[in-house]
């Protein structure tokens, strides 16, 4: 919110200089994003009227003129394609100083002598038009010196306002806050009714009242938009950062400055039947008043006449009901709608206007009468006219009702820390527009005024009390509280260690959006429906995750994309799946690796990581975790055939490792084998409590076997039967072999294994070692079909 001081200060004024002023908003709540002067810094320049205007003898393009200071007339050679007998102009004379520290002398011009410069409004840093001289008034005094005439000596100030406090996008608001701060009564413009001398009323039929409870309609006939817009409006538009475009335009822009109303004025001409409030059909299109077309979405508020769309609600009127020089009556609008019903609208159709910005937060439901009244009372004091009645359509079930909220004296000392005098609360609120309803046993019962949305609880009227009164008034006060350390159990291992033993094994750690590409993520969760977003930032960033790999995966097209060959990258985060008890929001673990295994150098070659290479990090994670995960052949829609496996703790699934099956990665683009690995958090970070073991004094024995058994049993089998009947001595069981040759015959391959048996009390005797190595080989036999390889 950009407003003048100046014009702050006519509503209230207190005595304190700019700095304290915005000091005091900005520790009221109002942050206070900055402040620059309405003008540069210029001195000696004046209202001075051209009195004759001759050609340049010598230069097509330029004038002779001659000027009046009020006193004299000098000679000054201009170029403005604007420049006239009778205009009047600021003007710089032989002295002035312009900003950029430019000083004006005497001097020639292709030979004529000019003696001052007739300055555009982009010489004095009024704003950027140097299409022309700066043109002022028929009335201006001419002699006088331009900054007292302009009241120049002002600054912008802009405030930078939370979404709850809507009320303080106008100079009203503003005006308020400041009253209160200071106890002053604030001076507001008296807005009397206009009395109607016509009978023409507008024809105003709303059929979406829960989006609008509240329109307003009113016709001002005969009015002349071909007048120029007063001095004194256009520059606090201007300070305000609000072009001036016809007085039409500038009112209702002035009074939504002014007061908070958004208002509309529409050419009556161009108006087919009367007004219609409805919501969008699909496929309807309007062109808007910078001459975008939109196509309009059924959830789009639409005003319109018997025929057409004629606006977006709360956001931007249509370029064909636009008035202009050619407009003779005028249909005003002034109406409430329902902040949720205009939130997102301008921003889906890539706009953002100051009537959307006020909409959306919330404006006054009371407001739209008196904004209507104020328009009207200015237009016709600028461009003339004749107001008929005013038409209100208004559905006070769909109107915000009104509140009152109890607040308590011992509730107020207990948050603020402070006891403030009943009197003073009473104040405070009073100036705020609070009125106090009731008095009540020990506190009050505060009525809240419609243009406070943001106030509902009594929480929120102390906040009003002590941000009044001075947060720098209230006492200091230490917080205390029990800061017991919270119970960790030993055996769920944090977040932390996981990462360090990822990034020690060359991971480097990733951040992606939980929110994705739908198109990505089909690809590789196909199964489950991606929870799509209400307002997504773009099309490929709609819906959320359902797996981490896909936010993975498009950080490997982007590497990829910049010759970075070898990834190693993991992520932790949530996904988030759909269900009929709401979101369920799971935390994962996902990593992807692509590449060689490890950095070229001379000693580790360019051997590319494999699945096995993977795995191996994922049992030494599980081994750090103490837990114990079998690696079961299985499918998944994302990985490749014969190169999955789904990850299995105690019966449970825990997780995927797997190759990126081909057709997805010639769908995403992607170059060499992509690896992946996806674990359930909650469901691997929970192991054993570690506990101290003695290591035994007495030696090791080891023995070795060679099998032959069908290619088709994994190792983990033979591995847990070969526990299984190894005894619990045993320490260690080691595959250093695998062979797989013709003379063993088709599907059969050579498994040589090392097994270690140590006692911790005693040395264990030959015939012991050999019982158990002989069960060990009965059993591989047995369960499956293993023979010795002689």
């Amino acid at each position: 919110m950009k407003f003048s001081e100046q014009w702050l200060r006519e509503w209230v004024n207190p005595a304190i200089d700019s700095r304290e002023l915005m000091d005091q908003i900005t520790m009221a709540g109002l942050e206070v994003d900055g402040s620059e002067p309405v003008a540069g810094n210029f001195e000696g320049v004046i209202v001075g009227q051209v009195t004759r205007v001759e050609p340049h003898p010598d230069a097509d393009k330029l004038r002779i003129c001659q000027v009046s200071n009020g006193k004299e007339t000098v000679q000054v050679v201009c170029g403005a394609p604007n420049v006239r007998e009778g205009l009047k102009v600021p003007f710089a004379e032989v002295g002035a100083v312009l900003p950029g520290d430019f000083r004006i002398r005497k001097a020639k011009l292709r030979g004529q002598p000019s003696e001052g410069m007739l300055c555009s409004e982009s010489e004095l840093q009024l704003s950027d038009d140097h299409e022309g001289l700066m043109e002022l008034p028929e009335d201006a005094p001419v002699g006088k010196d331009l900054v007292s005439y302009l009241g120049l000596a002002d600054v912008t100030i802009d405030v930078d306002l939370t979404p709850n406090r809507a009320d303080c996008l106008s100079v009203r608001g503003i005006a308020r806050e400041v009253g209160a701060l200071n106890s002053m009564a604030v001076d507001a413009p008296e807005v009397a009714p206009v009395d109607a001398v016509h009978s023409e009323v507008p024809d105003v039929v709303v059929r979406a009242p829960e989006a609008c409870p509240r329109y307003l309609g009113r016709i001002l006939r005969g009015v002349n938009l071909t007048v120029e817009t007063p001095l004194w409006m256009q520059e606090k538009l201007r300070r305000s950062g609000i072009r001036s475009i016809d007085p039409a335009v500038d009112v209702t822009n002035y009074v939504m400055l002014e007061l908070g109303q958004p208002m509309h004025a529409f050419d009556r001409d161009e108006i087919q039947g009367g007004i219609v409030v409805r919501m969008a059909e699909a496929g309807e299109k309007l062109v808007l008043l910078d001459g975008q077309e939109v196509a309009l979405t059924s959830e789009t508020l639409l005003i319109a006449d018997h025929e057409k769309p004629v606006a977006i609600a709360g956001v931007m009127g249509g370029e064909h009901s636009g008035v202009s020089g050619k407009t003779r009556d005028l249909l005003l609008e002034s109406a409430w709608f329902d902040p949720i019903r205009i939130a997102g609208k301008a921003r889906h159709y890539g706009l953002h206007t100051d009537a959307s910005h006020r909409f959306e937060r919330g404006v006054d439901y009371n407001l739209a009468r008196e904004a209507m009244e104020r328009a009207t009372a200015l237009l016709m004091s600028i461009v003339g006219g004749e107001p008929g009645e005013i038409v209100e359509v208004a559905s006070k079930e769909h109107l915000p009702a009104e509140l009152t909220v109890d607040l308590r004296e011992a509730r107020v000392e207990e948050v603020l820390g402070l006891a403030i005098d009943r009197t003073t609360v009473e104040e405070i609120l009073s100036r705020l527009g609070l009125r106090v309803e009731k008095l009540l046993k020990g506190g009050w019962r505060i009525r809240v005024p419609s243009f406070r949305p943001d106030i509902a609880i009594e929480e929120d009227l102390i906040e009003e009390v002590g941000r009044i009164y001075g947060y720098n008034n209230l006492p200091v006060t230490e917080p205390t509280g029990s800061l017991g350390l919270r119970p960790q159990e030993e055996a769920v291992r944090p977040l932390s260690a996981i990462r360090d033993y990822l990034v020690a094994a060359g991971y480097q750690e990733a951040i992606t959006y939980s929110f994705v590409d739908p198109k990505i993520q089909t690809l590789l969760d196909p199964a489950r429906e991606g929870i799509a977003l209400a307002n997504p930032i773009s099309a490929d960033l709609s819906v959320m995750r359902t797996t981490l790999w896909s936010g993975l995966l498009k950080t490997v097209v982007y590497n990829q994309n910049r010759q970075q060959p070898r990834i190693r990258l993991f992520e932790t985060g949530l996904r988030f799946v759909g269900g009929d008890d709401g979101i369920d929001q799971q935390p994962m673990l996902a990593g992807i690796v692509t590449g060689n295994q490890f950095p070229e150098n001379w000693a580790n070659g360019r051997r590319n990581a494999d699945f096995f290479d993977v795995k191996g990090e994922l049992e030494g994670l599980f081994t750090l975790l103490g837990i114990e995960v079998d690696f079961i052949p299985s499918q998944h829609p994302a990985l490749h055939p014969g190169q999955t496996a789904e990850l299995v703790r105690d019966g449970e699934h825990v997780g995927w490792l797997g190759t990126l099956h081909p057709q997805v990665q010639k769908k995403l683009d992607l170059n060499g084998t992509i690896l992946m690995f996806e674990l359930f958090l909650n469901s691997v970070v929970s192991g054993y409590v570690p506990n101290f073991k003695e290591i035994s004094k007495f030696p090791e024995v080891r023995r070795d076997l060679a099998i032959i058994i069908g290619s088709d049993v994994a190792f983990a089998e033979v591995e847990r039967v070969a526990r299984k009947h190894a005894g619990e001595c045993l320490t260690a069981l080691r595959a250093f072999d695998v062979y797989e040759g013709e003379n063993l015959g088709e599907g059969n391959r050579s498994l040589a294994l090392s097994l270690f048996w140590q006692h911790p009390e005693r040395t264990l005797n030959e015939d012991e070692v050999h019982s158990l190595f002989n069960g060990v080989i009965e059993a591989l036999k047995e369960e499956l079909g293993a023979t010795l390889r002689s």
